[in-house]
Parts: C-alpha cells; sequence; structure tokens
C-alpha cells in the first residue's frame, strides 16, 4: 500500500471504477472519461482492476488522473491494482492507496467499462487458506476509510452502528494502553479490566 505520507487518512463515499482486459469484447466501453463525471461531494475513487487471475502490471492511475478528480472534488483512491507517477501525487498531497506501482500506463491493457456499480474486491493471492481475507464487495455510496494501516469499507446502512463501535472500542483502548499500562499496570490486568478478557 502506498500513500503520500504516514498521516494520510481518507474517509469518504466511494465512486466506483470497473476495469476490465481491453481484449474483452463483450465489455462495455465508457463514451467519457470516468474523470470527467461530476461529483456531487467529496468522493474517494474506488477502483478494480480486472480478475487477479488476470495478474495485469500495468497502472491504472496517474497523474493526470490525479489532477481531474481533485479538481471535480475527489478526496483519494483506493486501488485494487498498480498506479504510477508517484511525485506527481504525493506533491499535491492526495492520498493513493495501491497494490503497487507500475511505469506502464493503462492503454493497451485494459479500459474503464463501468462506472459507480457494485465491485466486488479480491484478496491478491489469497488463494484457498481458511484464514485468507473474504472478498469485499463496494457499493457506490458505501464509506472508504483509508490510513497507513489499511482500508475499510463500510456500508452505508452500517456506518452509525460501526461509529458507535469504533469509538466504545478507541475509549476502552485508550484506558488500556495509556492510563493503565503507561502506569505500571500489566497488559493482561488491563485488558481484563477494561475489555472483560
Amino acid at each position: 500500500m502506498l500513500s503520500s505520507t504516514s498521516q494520510v487518512k481518507i474517509c469518504a463515499p466511494a465512486y466506483t471504477v470497473q476495469m476490465v482486459l481491453a481484449s474483452d469484447d463483450s465489455a462495455s466501453r465508457l463514451s467519457s472519461h470516468f474523470i470527467d463525471s461530476r461529483y456531487r461531494t467529496p468522493r474517494v475513487c474506488s477502483r478494480r482492476r480486472p480478475p487477479t487471475s488476470f495478474k495485469t502490471k500495468n497502472a491504472v492511475w496517474g497523474g493526470l488522473m490525479t489532477a481531474g478528480a481533485q479538481a471535480r472534488g475527489a478526496v483519494g483512491v483506493i486501488i485494487s491494482g498498480c498506479c504510477r507517477d508517484l511525485a506527481e501525487y504525493r506533491a499535491v498531497d492526495f492520498p493513493v492507496f495501491v497494490c503497487g506501482h507500475s511505469t506502464v500506463g493503462q492503454s493497451p491493457f485494459i479500459h474503464p467499462s463501468g462506472v459507480n456499480i457494485t465491485l466486488t474486491i479480491h484478496p491478491k493471492d489469497a488463494g484457498n487458506s481458511s484464514d485468507a481475507f473474504a472478498s469485499v464487495t463496494v457499493t457506490p455510496g458505501d464509506w472508504i476509510i483509508a490510513d497507513e494501516d489499511g482500508v475499510v469499507c463500510v456500508p452505508v446502512d452500517m456506518v452509525d452502528k460501526i461509529a458507535e463501535l469504533a469509538k466504545k472500542g478507541q475509549e476502552i483502548d485508550a484506558k488500556c494502553s495509556m492510563a493503565d499500562i503507561k502506569a505500571g499496570k500489566g497488559i493482561q490486568a488491563s485488558f481484563r479490566q477494561h475489555r472483560g478478557k
């Protein structure tokens, strides 16, 4: 995952873009560039590369798209794929979270085939292990939260519940890790008192 600094954070509703292999003749083609869509509120652009079985190595995001997205109110981008032009988005402090980077652009390898549609993001190299991360479905308008620790998608109908649970967890952890542990109390004893385990 790459982003401009460790202080970068994103919290905004998703605007999704579906990418497909250029050789996929059955996939639709957009009539205009996906960045040229008008954002009504600050958005995070969430892009999905073609299914992992295709393993494309080209970038799907670069400096020009960053400039266009910022001009239209986007607050960052999450990409299940690669980007390029790292210095350009870092220079304008635009958060970009990706799986990797590449010097190769998207054409002629892939093209966008849909915007603001539900996407399923499959974990990179997940395999069939029982401890592998599950795929994540991102629906336009779901909230995307990202920072140096990772990226989370919160379904729009669960935002209030998740915010309440997160606040409660943060308050408990503040008691455990800050107050008790810094005062010398054991971690296990602090967890038992505040977390109940």
